[in-house]
């Protein structure tokens, strides 16, 4: 397979399966490391199924949150889940959010800003959008090694299909990595810029737990499964197989970096 596969996204189920369950880990850990005080506003953008906008409600008590993605599916799954008066969820662009300018003290979005294609005009945005010494905010996997279950994916793929290794995440996603970070959020202007990385356990009750969210097509690795044939695809698996030893009990356990940036405006 030469060309890029078109990534889909935007079914809240598959993808809850695929990344969602992991990406609540995370942003607890985010929202905890931003300490942000209760009563104020949040932005949430690119918010997908609501797991950065769940925790946002359970721990930092906000005044409000709204949470924009561009997904009709991932909106529908946020409010088919969240049904809380401070919550509106809304359909728009990362790239123009359809907020007036000041209008949150705090931006943040998870796992979103390496798939936009201009990641200085949403970070733009999000800067626009919030108040004057307020904050934003944003974490990333860390494809290059630190998110094991799609780095075991990718690695398997590139040894059955050798001449799909520029399809890795790893090399298609280098802002996914403290440096750039952290020099997008200081060409965007905005100060007291830190970095962190942000682990968590990733534990699979078995490998058809790990494999199945895969043959989901929704993110990067399921898209690129989907697009290749039913003999591949199982050559891949076996690999995959091969090299996921379970424990004892038939668990594998993994582990998942995010890194996680904040600036002030």
């Amino acid at each position: 397979m030469s060309d890029k596969p078109k990534e889909a996204w935007g079914a809240g189920g598959p993808y809850e399966r695929y990344a969602g369950r992991w990406s609540r880990l995370v942003a607890r850990e985010f929202l905890d490391w931003l300490a942000i005080p209760a009563g104020v506003s949040w932005a949430d953008v690119g918010c997908g199924t609501g797991a950065l906008v769940a925790g946002i409600l359970t721990r930092c008590a906000p005044k409000a949150v709204i949470g924009i993605d561009q997904s009709e599916g991932f909106v529908s799954e946020a409010r088919r889940h969240i049904a809380d008066v401070r919550v509106r969820f809304q359909v728009g662009d990362a790239t123009e959010l359809p907020l007036d300018a000041t209008t949150c003290d705090v931006t943040v979005s998870g796992l979103v800003l390496n798939f936009v294609v201009d990641h200085a005009a949403m970070v733009r945005e999000m800067v626009r959008v919030t108040k004057p010494g307020g904050k934003v905010a944003a974490y990333v996997w860390d494809y290059a090694g630190g998110m094991a279950m799609m780095r075991h994916f990718w690695d398997a793929a590139v040894a059955v299909s050798p001449h799909d290794a520029k399809l890795d995440q790893a090399e298609r996603f280098p802002l996914c990595q403290p440096i750039p970070l952290a020099t997008l959020w200081h060409d965007l202007g905005l100060t007291a810029v830190v970095v962190r990385a942000i682990d968590i356990p990733t534990v699979f009750q078995d490998f058809a737990d790990y494999w199945t969210p895969f043959l989901g097509k929704q993110g990067a690795a399921p898209t690129y499964l989907a697009s290749v044939d039913a003999e591949t695809q199982g050559q891949i698996r076996a690999v995959l197989q091969s090299r996921l030893r379970p424990a004892p009990d038939g668990t594998i356990a993994l582990t998942a970096r995010a890194w996680a940036v904040q600036g002030t405006v």
